[in-house]
Formats: C-alpha cells, sequence, structure tokens
C-alpha cells in the first residue's frame, strides 16, 4: 500500500520522499542505457576522456564566468531551485548557475558534483511555473545519474572536433557520440516526466514545450493543433519520409519539441502518472545495487513495439520485428553467459541505470 502522502511545506505540491528514478524513468532510456554500457570500447573511452578533463576546472569556469543563483542572486530561481529538490527529495541541493546566452536551454554537467546550467534565453523567455518545470526536468537528470554520461558527451563532442584532423579517430568518436545521443534523446523523455512531478501541471509542462518550440505567446498557439502536427509526424506513410527523420535526427541530443510535449501529455493522462502522486512509487531503498540488463533490454523492446503498433510509419514497422528478435535473443544470450551463484543458477545483473 502507498505511505502517506507527503505535501511539501513550501507549497501544496506533493513531496516524493526517497522516490526512485525508476518511478519516472521511460523504459527506452533505460534500455538505450544498457545498450550504451554494451557498446564496445565504452568504458574505455569513458575512462579516457574522464582523465582528459578537469571537472574542479569546468565548476571553476562556471563560477568565473556564469551568475550562481543563491538567496541574494536571482532569489526567486534558488526558491525554485530548492522546492524543486525538495520534490524529488534531493540532498545536496544542485548548484544552478545563469550563464549568458541567448538560445533557450538548460543542461545538467559533472561527474562528481553535478551542476545546472540555465541559460538568460530561457529565464527571460519562461514563466515562474514553466522554470520551475525546466529546473524539475535538469533535477531529474541528477537523480538519474545522467549527468556523467552528458558530460562524456560534451567533452567527446568538443574532442571530436579537436581530432578532425585524424579520420580514424573522428570516426570513432562519432561513433560513440552517435550513440550517446541516441541514448540522450531519450534521457531527455524520462526527465521530462521528472519536470512534470515538480510542476504537477501537464499544462504548465505542455506550455514550456510549445515556447521550447517557437511559442511566443502561448496563448496564441491553440493547443490542439499544436498536438496534431505531433500526430502528422508520426503518421507519415512514405518510407522516404522516414530515412529523412532518421537523418535529421540522427546528430541530435533532444528529441523534438512538439514529439516530447505529445509524448510528456500522453504520460501525464496514464495510471501510472495518477499512481505516483497518490504516493504508489518505488523508493531508493528498495532499489538493487545492480540491475537487470536483460530485463531493461526487454522493458525497452516492449515500448518500442508499443510504439511502432499505433505508427502509420512503413520505417518502423519493419523496426518492430527486428526490435522483437533483438530483444529475446538478447535474453537468450544473457540467460546462458549469466553470471553463476554457488547453486549453479544463473544470475542476472549489470549497471544500474
Amino acid at each position: 500500500m502507498p505511505d502517506e502522502i507527503q505535501v511539501s511545506q513550501s507549497t501544496s505540491r506533493v513531496r516524493f520522499r526517497g522516490i526512485s528514478p525508476r518511478a519516472y524513468e521511460h523504459p527506452v532510456d533505460r534500455g538505450a542505457l544498457a545498450s550504451l554500457r554494451a557498446f564496445p570500447g565504452f568504458a574505455q573511452v569513458l575512462k579516457s576522456i574522464s582523465g582528459f578533463y578537469s571537472e574542479r576546472g569546468e565548476r571553476l569556469m562556471a563560477l568565473a564566468s556564469s551568475i550562481r543563483v543563491g538567496p541574494t542572486q536571482y532569489p526567486e530561481l534558488d526558491k525554485l531551485r530548492r522546492e524543486c529538490a525538495e520534490t524529488l527529495d534531493i540532498d545536496p541541493v544542485p548548484n544552478l548557475f545563469v550563464e549568458r546566452n541567448p538560445n533557450v536551454n538548460a543542461m545538467t554537467i559533472g561527474m562528481d558534483e553535478p551542476f545546472i546550467v540555465l541559460t538568460t534565453g530561457a529565464v527571460e523567455l519562461m514563466d515562474t511555473e514553466t522554470l520551475r518545470f525546466v529546473i524539475g526536468h535538469e533535477m531529474g537528470h541528477v537523480l538519474s545519474g545522467h549527468a556523467v554520461y552528458r558530460t562524456m558527451l560534451i567533452r567527446l563532442i568538443n574532442l571530436q572536433l579537436s581530432m578532425s584532423w585524424t579520420p580514424v579517430s573522428a570516426l570513432g568518436i562519432r561513433a560513440v557520440v552517435a550513440a550517446l545521443n541516441e541514448w540522450f534523446r531519450k534521457a531527455e523523455l524520462s526527465c521530462d516526466r521528472a519536470g512534470l512531478l515538480c510542476s504537477q501541471d501537464p499544462a504548465v509542462a505542455l506550455r514550456a514545450h510549445i515556447l521550447t518550440a517557437g511559442g511566443i505567446d502561448p496563448s496564441k498557439v491553440d493547443i490542439t493543433a499544436f498536438l496534431q502536427q505531433a500526430a502528422e509526424y508520426e503518421s507519415v506513410d512514405d518510407i522516404r519520409d522516414s530515412f529523412l527523420k532518421l537523418r535529421y535526427v540522427e546528430g541530435m541530443s533532444h528529441p523534438l519539441a512538439v514529439v516530447r510535449a505529445a509524448q510528456l501529455q500522453k504520460w501525464a493522462a496514464s495510471e501510472e502518472y495518477r499512481a505516483i502522486l497518490a504516493g504508489d512509487y518505488p523508493r531508493r531503498d528498495g532499489d538493487t545495487p545492480t540491475t537487470s540488463w536483460s530485463d531493461d533490454m526487454k522493458s525497452a523492446a516492449k515500448s518500442y513495439k508499443d510504439s511502432f503498433s499505433t505508427s502509420s510509419d512503413p520505417l518502423t514497422k519493419v523496426f518492430s520485428d527486428v526490435g522483437e528478435a533483438v530483444s529475446g535473443a538478447a535474453g537468450k544470450v544473457w540467460s546462458k553467459f549469466g553470471t553463476k551463484d554457488t547453486n549453479g543458477s544463473a544470475e542476472t545483473g549489470g549497471a544500474a541505470s
């Protein structure tokens, strides 16, 4: 039975004491991360990249070139920062910096002590409640441990640019960057859910996505027509359009604004979201130290298959059968080669997502 619902003392919003990131993580996010960790050479690349850069230096650069949010600097943002951390039960509260940048963006970086960076473009465009959603989204990255891989992605992209004169090295890095981008697009869907848990208002989340997509005044955007765009994008029936979609999305680290808006609104209407609000969600103290790689892969494949079954995109219908075959093969391989316990039975294991 759900524990007694905790309500934040500073707001009327529900506080999710001890919530596990698995409560909101998209199954494809966990599956993509499991695949990423199995990517040939991934562990070696992560170790090498970590040695090339100093996280302390990155924090010092943020300290020297941006405004650190606090009680006397952007106090309204500091209040949002603390309330979002309280809602998701994150302690210590990550630092938040505001950097001069006209682009509407926010990011969480750092491996040992993740911190959040918010651009002036986002601060100037969004109101208090949409900023709550954005900051809550970034808190989701912190709680899920995404900052490690996001930091790696940023560093690899910078390294790729500096090594463009060595074709072999550049191609190797490009492959890892492509794998990281694929995972991060899925991680963004997870953290949109975390942002919604902090906001607890689907209309606010939708307003944030409309602003991100190009809306100057959300009141002048027809919600039905906006979400219909996502339906039209997903329902293409020409395989040429399918390949074009893959081509343009490959290099993106974020999912398309209209599509992600529709994805989140679908989750906001689900029983899963309502159960979390009612206090029925997995707790961190119930998480095991390791998670089953095969379970994450199967869960991701099921999510893909469910979405493919409702799509008229001809390319996704082909991938549906492929995904089902891969998930079945993954389970068989894992069962055969999983580690053995003292009784000789197979155990599943892997890196925690």
